[in-house]
């Protein structure tokens, strides 16, 4: 019902705006920001939680290939109409389609690196600040990142749901060609980005973002120091209980060891923290190994009939979520 209520949201929030004249898509979009904020009070469950995330992933991809579907419908009647529309606007040769395409195209580009430039500058000048060492942004990853900065069904959305006609019944004007361009951006974008993009990155090793880790690090810290507590507290409570045994004790001595060992690690920082993080990089990989093992050898025994279909899914299952938070 949750992930159901999830999907019917940003709809009706979108019917709802356009049934009182208003922004569907900032109505939609202001949904989706509520439905994120309601997130974090961490009432979903976890099951709940990665069944929504899978039904979203199917979602997003159905709907952006819908809207290229209905794009290339409406586009033999979008093209005829853009003529007619780049004649309104004083040019009588349709080549000034292509024209202005380029143009537009080669402006988002330039805005993008803009943007991304003084981003990585203002990183650079926190880390100089907090007296981290300031990293150099290599500039051949910053243009990768300009032409990388394709954004086609949020385009094709904001031009397709522009009204038919104003409010005195007119046409809207140049509709169709607010269409055409924005098809002819997205593609010159792709166009651009799969030519240029392995050109650049020819040779070229791209590290994982660090900005990053020592929040983490911080956030897994406290987030293990309020795991203690809890067991601590379910501690207290089995010592005060004369019929618990020792397999509890035992289990929970283990469990605070597993803790505190995380607490260690992630507290390390300089040179101590980049062994740490070698040292969890391959032991990662070693299990991802281990798991791949495991199973093939599952497989192996369904297709063998040696087990049920059921035991392997249900193991299956709990190899692929290991894999998966290993991989992550």
């Amino acid at each position: 019902a949750q992930t159901l209520l999830s999907l019917l949201v940003p709809f009706g929030c979108y019917l709802l705006a356009e049934q009182v004249h208003c922004s569907g898509i900032l109505a939609a979009v202001a949904g989706g920001v509520t439905m994120s904020y309601l997130e974090t009070s961490g009432e979903r469950l976890a099951a709940t939680r990665l069944q929504r995330n899978s039904v979203w992933d199917i979602m997003h991809f159905i709907i952006n290939g819908t809207i290229f579907v209905l794009l290339g419908e409406q586009l033999p009647l979008i093209v005829s109409r853009a003529g007619h529309a780049l004649y309104a606007t004083g040019q009588l040769q349709a080549g000034w389609l292509v024209v202005y395409t380029l143009a537009i195209t080669a402006a988002l580009i330039s805005l993008r690196f803009v943007w991304v430039w003084i981003s990585l500058g203002v990183i650079v000048v926190k880390e100089y600040v907090s007296d981290a060492e300031p990293r150099k942004p290599k500039w051949r990853l910053i243009i990768a990142t300009s032409l990388a900065g394709t954004r086609g069904a949020i385009t094709l959305a904001g031009a397709m749901t522009l009204p038919y006609s104003l409010h005195d019944g007119t046409p809207f004007p140049a509709r169709d060609l607010v269409i055409i361009l924005a098809m002819g951006v997205i593609i010159a974008s792709l166009f651009i980005a799969g030519i240029g993009l392995p050109k650049i990155l020819s040779n070229q090793v791209i590290s994982k973002p660090e900005t990053e880790r020592p929040q983490e690090n911080r956030a897994r810290v406290i987030a293990a120091k309020a795991a203690i507590d809890e067991l601590g507290r379910i501690q207290h409570g089995l010592n005060a209980n004369s019929e618990v045994g020792e397999s509890h004790k035992t289990a929970l001595s283990l469990i605070k060891k597993l803790y505190h060992s995380r607490i260690r690690s992630k507290s390390r920082q300089g040179l101590e923290g980049v062994a740490v993080q070698e040292n969890e990089t391959i032991d990662r990989e070693l299990k991802i190994a281990a798991i791949k093992a495991e199973r093939d050898a599952i497989f192996h025994l369904l297709r063998t009939q040696q087990i049920s279909s059921t035991v392997a899914a249900k193991i299956i299952q709990e190899l692929d979520l290991l894999e998966a938070r290993y991989n992550n």
